[in-house]
């Protein structure tokens, strides 16, 4: 007689992953942003932060500055904005309707959440020294280093069953990284800003995997 695999054992591998998100994805960033967020609030970390910007500042080579004012155009809504509605379009066009729903909702869930952690700590930016560099609205946390990473974070998933994840796991980390570094040297973001930023993309699409993932379980895949 065959035997016939259990249900509890088949289902061991899904409970696993969705504990892992929970941890890894939910619950540790959204305690670092919780931490960070009653550091600011508190006066904490101000002292790091100023620092760490007028050190960064004195020490920042031409070349780093003009990549960072290359990133600021590209990591900006006139560009990021654009990319995030395409994407899932193309996603659409192309018969993959649950992975564009996925990277639409992801995205526009890290962009919400970002707004309204601004609004709800209202951190004046940093203005340490003259800069040609304009910026508007609050810098807790960063809108660029939140985009940048939803985006890499999302890319990576689409990629996740396919001969391409490592390549898009090292590109979107370098992506993250960058971008975020980008705001320190231009003293637009304060370095917890930009942590802060990172965790909340994490946590967004985190939250979307988990509700609504873009790629079905192996013995039930479907895209549609």
């Amino acid at each position: 007689m065959a035997n016939v695999p259990s249900t509890h054992t088949s289902a061991l591998p899904h409970l696993a992953s969705r504990i892992w998100w929970w941890t890894a994805g939910i619950a540790t960033p959204a305690a670092g942003v919780a931490g960070l967020g009653v550091a600011i609030r508190d006066g904490a970390v101000s002292g790091q932060d100023t620092g760490s910007l007028m050190w960064l500042h004195a020490h920042t080579a031409p070349l780093l500055d003009s990549l960072s004012r290359t990133l600021n155009i590209l990591g900006g809504p006139w560009v990021t904005y654009p990319v995030l509605i395409l994407l899932p379009a193309l996603l659409w066009l192309t018969g993959r309707r649950r992975p564009a729903l996925f990277t639409a909702a992801a995205f526009w869930t890290a962009t919400a959440l970002q707004w309204g952690l601004k609004l709800l700590y209202g951190r004046p930016r940093p203005h340490l020294w003259p800069t040609d560099i304009h910026v508007s609205g609050w810098s807790f946390p960063s809108g660029h280093a939140t985009a940048a990473s939803a985006l890499a974070m999302i890319l990576v998933l689409l990629a996740w069953r396919t001969p391409h994840r490592r390549p898009a796991l090292i590109a979107g980390l370098l992506y993250a990284a960058v971008m975020a570094g980008s705001r320190v040297v231009l003293g637009v973001h304060y370095p917890t800003d930009v942590l802060a930023g990172m965790l909340v993309g994490v946590l967004s699409v985190s939250i979307v995997t988990l509700l609504y993932p873009p790629i079905g379980r192996p013995h039930a895949r479907s895209d549609r």
